[in-house]
Order: C-alpha cells, then sequence, then structure tokens
C-alpha cells in the first residue's frame, strides 16, 4: 500500500497551519465553515454539472484508490508468471486449471483462464488490450472529476470572498467590524486555492500515474499470458519479461535472480 499522497496532503496542511501560527495567526482565523462549505460543495457541484452522474457517484472509491492504492510489485507479477510457465512447461497448459486459482492478479487470472480455454492468440491479445483499452477509459473520467474541480475551485473561492466583501459594504456603520469581515472575505480564496493545488490536482495526477502503473502490469501480463500459451522456454520468459520492467525495478529482479 502506497500512502504518498495520503503523507503529501497531510505534511502540506500542517506546514499552512505551522506557517500561519508563526506569523502571529491561529487556526481558527482560517477555518470558517461558510467559506469552506462554499469551495468544497461549490466545487463538487460545477464538476458534477460538467459529468454525468456516475462519474460523481464514483468519487468514493477513486478517493479511496488515490490515498490507499494496492500496487503489485511488478517483480512479484513476473515471478508468479514464471513459475506459471515453469509448471506448463512439466505439465501442460491445462494442469493450470488448479493452479490459477491461487492467482491473486485478477487480469492475470482471467487471460490464463482464456488461454486454458484454447482462445486463439490472435483474440486472446485483442480481448486482453480491449480490456486494458476499456480501463483507460474508466480511469480518465475518474480523474477528471478531481481535475474539474481544482479547476472550479480557485474561481468559487473568489466568489465567496465577493460575497464576503458585500456583507463587509453593508456594514460600514459598524467599523469595529470590518478588520474581522476582510479577513474573513478573503478566507474563501485561500480554500480555493489551497483546494485546488494541495488537494483536487495532485489526487488527479495521482489516479493517472496509478493508472499508468496498473496498464503497464496489465500489459506485462498479457506478455506473460501469451509467452505460455505458446510454450516458450521459462527462462526466456523471465529474460523477457524483466526486460519489460523498468530500470530499477529490473535491477532489484536481477538481484534477486543472482542471490
Amino acid at each position: 500500500m502506497d500512502i504518498a499522497a495520503l503523507v503529501g496532503i497531510v505534511v502540506t496542511f500542517i506546514i499552512v497551519f505551522v506557517v500561519q501560527a508563526l506569523e502571529g495567526g491561529h487556526a481558527g482565523s482560517i477555518i470558517l465553515f461558510p467559506a469552506m462549505l462554499l469551495v468544497f460543495g461549490g466545487a463538487l457541484g460545477a464538476a458534477m454539472a460538467g459529468g454525468i452522474l456516475k462519474d460523481t457517484l464514483g468519487i468514493g472509491g477513486q478517493l479511496k484508490k488515490a490515498l490507499l492504492p494496492k500496487v503489485t510489485p511488478p517483480t512479484k507479477l513476473v515471478d508468479d508468471v514464471v513459475k506459471l510457465a515453469e509448471r506448463a512447461r512439466r505439465e501442460g497448459l491445462l494442469a493450470l486449471e488448479d493452479a490459477i486459482k491461487t492467482v491473486d492478479h485478477a487480469f492475470l487470472k482471467r487471460g490464463l483462464q482464456l488461454a486454458i480455454d484454447g482462445t486463439d492468440p490472435e483474440e486472446l491479445h485483442d480481448i486482453l488490450h480491449a480490456e486494458i483499452a476499456a480501463k483507460k477509459k474508466a480511469d480518465k473520467a475518474g480523474m477528471k472529476i478531481f481535475e474539474n474541480m481544482g479547476g472550479y475551485a480557485p474561481t468559487i473561492g473568489i466568489i465567496g470572498t465577493v460575497m464576503g466583501l458585500v456583507h463587509v459594504l453593508e456594514n460600514l456603520d459598524k467599523p469595529e467590524t470590518l478588520g474581522h469581515a476582510i479577513a474573513a472575505a478573503f478566507v474563501a480564496t485561500l480554500w480555493g486555492v489551497l483546494s485546488a493545488n494541495v488537494l483536487f490536482l495532485p489526487l488527479a495526477a495521482r489516479l493517472g500515474r496509478l493508472s499508468g502503473i496498473e496498464v503497464e502490469e496489465m500489459e506485462l501480463a498479457i506478455e506473460g499470458v501469451l509467452a505460455i500459451q505458446s510454450g516458450a522456454n521459462p527462462r526466456l520468459v523471465a529474460q523477457k519479461l524483466r526486460s519489460l520492467l523498468p530500470p530499477d525495478e529490473a535491477a532489484k529482479a536481477e538481484t534477486k535472480k543472482a542471490a
């Protein structure tokens, strides 16, 4: 589980509040419920208006995925495929019928099942790549709502500031309250810019990065399944899959192999 996003967001907010304290302010002066409600609620509503209901209802799942993703180490995936290739080489492809029940990677399991069922290699290639294309579209829709919220939040924050200044002008006859009212008016802009650049846009970028990692895993799985289906030598399968890994992961795989 990768908690980089969660740590990054928490650390950034801590820095913001620490700086606020160092400048002589206090947290309560920027934690104003009306301003935060306008920015977060307004950004979500605007993003909803620019998409479809399905995208908005899935925001909870996308948020969980961004903050607490389950990332499979590519070296583990390679090891699993090589073990399956070794068994298929010894006992035949049909011997994997029981072995795939222990496979954790859902996409790899589906690919192996298609291979065991006798699917033509070209059709198998097309089916699995079509699933990758569908995943890319779904992931793009999931990150788009956070991108939209990141775009709308600063402007909605400005709207909140204008509303606050209107309230200030309505109370010019009460000079003792003007300082507090003006400061409160600008809190909406603060939360608009802060939420966009610390929450919404980073989460969208995070989802894009995770999608890329998952697609790389799926492409790795496809190469493994096709190699197993063709009856390739397990050593060649391992070498081919390791060549598809990022340089740092490939180095880890070679070190593990040598050990």
